[in-house]
């Protein structure tokens, strides 16, 4: 093998210290990739593959780019799934004494993005690391471009779920671990990065050195943080990995702060993908999500809070009122809300601005933007003065103005910063004496050049002299070919051209030297002057995130004030007792796709009692639509509107909707979902009143499909949900469940339906709406005393037509209407015809002659016995002995005997 340069040597000395990395070698003005990487890049970047050394026996592969296109070309890798560590020179070529040294400056992974380029504004970007301990899991998680820094302590029966909330970009897991070990389930899940790390990595003392010493503490309890607890040593092992990566001090993270279920409603990893509140089922983006529909805020850090909020609703109603106070406030005052939002709206994302700050890779620019945001925060104080809402009252007390930080940096930076201090140009005049000293130098200098060569043009005879500059032998004079004759003897040939030449003269070399000295001392000059002010904007990292914070709050308020206000919601009143009372409800994605008043609404009456008297205006005008129908009015073919001013009652717990397809039935049960973690995130809820029960968890058992890496069909999948809401919701929970049993046989189905809906009215006893078509589940209506029946209106037409309504009504649905469906749908008519005479078939043949199915009657304490049973009743053990007498070897008397001691025992 060829003797390797000292350049190459230094390359795989550094390759070998970042396995699994890309690595980016840095190169005079290019960014080069040798061996098996440049391959890889030369595919995924759509690099040109060269090779280095090509006539030798050895050719070493190569490809590279030039360093100012780093980001680009880093964000196309790290979407790619690759790590990229990056080998700056990290000496002054000038100065150094052989070969320049370089270093690995930074590792960049899914999980530590903070360059701008590389991230949504508008998302979180968290890395996550799993500890599983004996009896409980740790898991933490950052976002390393805020500092936000988070821990808890879960069963691992809950890790998915709280993974799925977070959906964090690169999970970090220790490398040896059993198949039966809670991490082992996420490298088969998809979305996430998984990196695993060293066992020793995740050791306790390992772990909890890395987090005292950074926070220089004793302890973590001052963080309400047991030191024990398998929560820290996660957190430690994902700080080791940040230190690891960054190669940089991490000022920003100021805090860990301790994590609570308990304290959110808690909405599992199947019920966020039905529901899609935060990304959609089919793209997996944002847009279409119930997020983006909410999203009026006006920062990048608004939006991201928002995007927690609605990831983590509350379930305390005192925090939820007071969210709901500052909104209606806003609402109250178009003025305040137009003001606030102007003036958030010029702000800069101030969250991730001091993390640069604390990494040591913030620019002039970035400092330039922190300054315009501050200058701000005077103004927004004085708006939230004095106000009624008390969170609006806190936050303007937490916003601290800076004003010395504030004064600094106006005072010190020019008015449009570059992006970098290559060429200085950073700092304002008058700030350092001797800094305008050394540019005032740096001006004479040019000026005399400029006045030599009028002077030479002059001396020589050539009209056309011309002066340049270039880093192979700097300032030159420039003649054209036509006058070259007329050159001086003291001028010395530099370059030869096609139709120029160009020389120097010692003259010119002197005054060069100056010039040149003095811009390299200015420039020097100014990167000391402007590190110092760095420093002091790393001083106040702690206050400037707090008020980071407290804007997020404003924007993320006035944000649900302004879609309150546009889209025309109403204030959710919050109750303690498990009701879900909301009227002219409608879903709050859909009704803002469609055209204005286009969507209909509908009423849910889940719970005991009625809503509480007076109107509960909304924000503005929306589309009205009348209440429903009472259930003798309720019918297929029409809906029979209620007086306007009628109040219906609560129709119990539980919710069985039938209708065919296309008719609205999910639309309706995902709705209710909705307003309920709408109202619980503190936001106003599109309907025209609603009354919602604090709910401590919600599941949606809404469509299925196969996950096959795991070997699950779309059955077992809707099993297995259903098994988990079974198992774990409470009286307090909201429960939704679509077209559950469908995935099997219809006998199958409709028994599995049946018994799930008797469970859950008898057992759990929770607000639920079960959606289905099975129609033998109306005759629940008859057992269940907290079940009732309602259906999506349609009108027949003549010629065997229907009109789908889109309309809620109480009573059971009189057909499924699927076969009609199919005709919409273009079926043939030959399978239409045919399909009605199966149907007959098959509905005769279990359907009795009063119309009811044939389902046994359940054997449960809990139905009332003085009812009507709605079955055929159980034979008495009479009947039995009955069969079992011999008749024919019976006297006369004896059987006169046997009748009246039966009739005794039927007394």
């Amino acid at each position: 093998m060829a003797k390797l340069t000292p350049m190459m040597q230094r390359y795989c000395e550094v390759k070998q210290q970042n396995p699994g990395s890309m690595l980016l070698f840095r190169m005079g003005d290019f960014y080069e990739l040798f061996y098996e990487d440049a391959e890889t890049a030369a595919k995924v970047l759509g690099l040109t593959l060269t090779a280095r050394d090509k006539n030798s026996e050895n050719p070493v592969a190569m490809a590279g780019f030039p360093h100012h296109q780093l980001e680009n070309y880093l964000q196309k890798l790290i979407r790619s799934g690759f790590r990229a560590a990056i080998c700056d020179q990290v000496e002054d070529p000038k100065k150094a004494k052989g070969m320049v040294r370089r270093e690995v400056t930074r590792v960049v992974t899914p999980g530590t993005l903070t360059d701008e380029q590389l991230l949504d504004p508008r998302e979180s970007n968290f890395l996550a690391a799993v500890f599983p301990g004996k009896l409980a899991v740790g898991l933490a998680w950052l976002e390393l471009s805020t500092g936000r820094f988070i821990c808890t302590e879960l069963e691992a029966a809950h890790l998915a779920d709280e993974l799925a909330r977070i959906h964090p970009a690169e999970v970090l897991t220790p490398e040896v671990e059993s198949p039966t070990s809670p991490v082992a389930s996420l490298r088969t899940d998809g979305g996430m990065t998984i990196t695993e790390r060293p066992a020793w990595s995740f050791s306790f003392d390992q772990t909890r050195s890395c987090l005292l010493d950074h926070f220089g503490t004793r302890t973590l309890e001052g963080f309400d943080l047991d030191d024990q607890s398998v929560a820290v040593t996660a957190a430690g092992a994902l700080l080791d990995y940040v230190f690891e990566t960054q190669k940089s001090a991490v000022g920003h993270i100021t805090r860990l702060e301790p994590f609570t279920r308990g304290s959110s409603l808690q909405i599992d990893q199947a019920t966020r993908r039905s529901l899609e509140l935060t990304q959609t089922i089919r793209e997996g983006s944002r847009e279409g999500s119930l997020l983006a529909i909410m999203d009026e805020t006006v920062t990048s850090m608004g939006a991201r809070l928002l995007a927690d909020w609605l990831s983590n609703p509350l379930t305390d109603i005192a925090q939820i009122n007071a969210r709901l106070d500052s909104v209606e406030e806003f609402l109250s005052n178009p003025t305040l809300l137009r003001d606030v939002r102007e003036l958030l709206d010029s702000s800069y994302d101030m969250q991730r601005l001091i993390s640069r700050v604390a990494t040591g890779r913030t620019s002039p620019r970035d400092i330039g933007c922190l300054g315009s945001t501050l200058a701000l925060l005077p103004k927004l104080k004085a708006k939230l003065a004095q106000r009624d809402a008390g969170l609006l009252c806190e936050l303007e007390q937490r916003l601290s103005l800076f004003p010395e930080l504030r004064f600094a940096i106006e005072s010190s930076l020019v008015d449009e910063p570059p992006l970098n201090t290559v060429k200085g140009g950073v700092i304002r005049e008058g700030v350092s004496e001797e800094l305008d000293k050394l540019r005032d130098l740096t001006r004479g200098g040019k000026e005399w050049i400029a006045a030599y060569v009028a002077k030479e043009a002059e001396r020589t005879g050539i009209p056309n002299l011309k002066t340049g500059f270039n880093k192979v032998f700097g300032y030159y004079l420039e003649v054209t070919a036509a006058h070259k004759d007329k050159v001086p003897d003291d001028y010395i040939r530099k370059q030869t051209l096609k139709n120029q030449e160009r020389y120097v003269t010692p003259e010119l070399k002197e005054h060069e030297e100056k010039v040149l000295r003095s811009e390299e001392q200015a420039v020097e000059l100014e990167n000391e002057l402007f590190d110092a002010l760095k420093e002091k904007v790393a001083a106040e990292v702690p206050g400037l995130q707090e008020a980071a914070e407290v804007m997020a709050t404003i924007d993320c308020l006035g944000g649900l004030a302004t879609l309150a206000a546009s889209a025309g919601y109403c204030r959710p009143e919050l109750a303690g007792e498990p009701v879900l009372d909301i009227r002219e409800g409608r879903h709050p994605v859909l009704d803002r796709l469609q055209p204005t008043g286009q969507f209909v609404p509908n009423d849910v009456r889940l719970g005991v009692g009625t809503i509480a008297e007076g109107p509960n205006e909304p924000a503005s005008a929306a589309a009205g639509s009348p209440n429903c129908a009472n259930e003798s009015e309720a019918n297929a073919g029409g809906i029979t509107e209620l007086p306007a001013t009628a109040t219906p009652q609560l129709c119990g717990r539980l919710q069985l909707i039938t209708g065919p397809n296309m008719a609205g039935k999910s639309t309706y049960i995902r709705q209710a979902a909705l307003i309920t973690v709408m109202a619980q995130m503190g936001s106003f809820v599109p309907a025209s009143e609603a009354r919602v029960g604090i709910a401590d968890r919600v599941f949606a058992r809404v469509g299925a499909s196969d996950e096959l890496g795991k070997g699950q069909s779309t059955f077992m999948v809707e099993m297995t949900e259903t098994a988990r809401i079974l198992n774990t919701a409470t009286d307090h929970s909201v429960v939704i469940l679509d077209e559950i049993g469908r995935g099997t046989s219809t006998y199958d189905g409709v028994s599995l339906a049946w018994a799930i809906t008797e469970h859950i009215h008898d057992e759990i006893q929770c607000r639920a709406m079960f959606a289905t078509h099975y129609h033998e589940l109306t005759e629940l209506s008859q057992t269940l005393k907290e079940a009732s029946n309602w259906n999506v209106a349609v009108r027949e037409q003549a010629g065997d037509g229907i009109v789908f309504l889109h309309k809620i009504v109480e009573g059971p649905a009189d057909k499924s209407y699927g076969i009609h469906v199919a005709r919409i749908a273009g079926v043939p008519a030959s399978v239409i015809q045919r399909a009605d005479v199966i149907l007959d078939t098959l509905e005769s043949e279990h359907i009795d002659d009063e119309g009811r199915p044939k389902i046994p009657a359940r054997k449960s304490s809990q139905v009332d016995r003085r009812q009507l049973s709605l079955f055929d009743a159980p034979e008495h053990p009479v009947l039995d002995e009955i069969r079992q007498l011999e008749i024919d070897n019976l006297t006369p008397l004896a059987a006169l005997q046997e009748l009246n001691r039966i009739r005794e025992q039927l007394k």
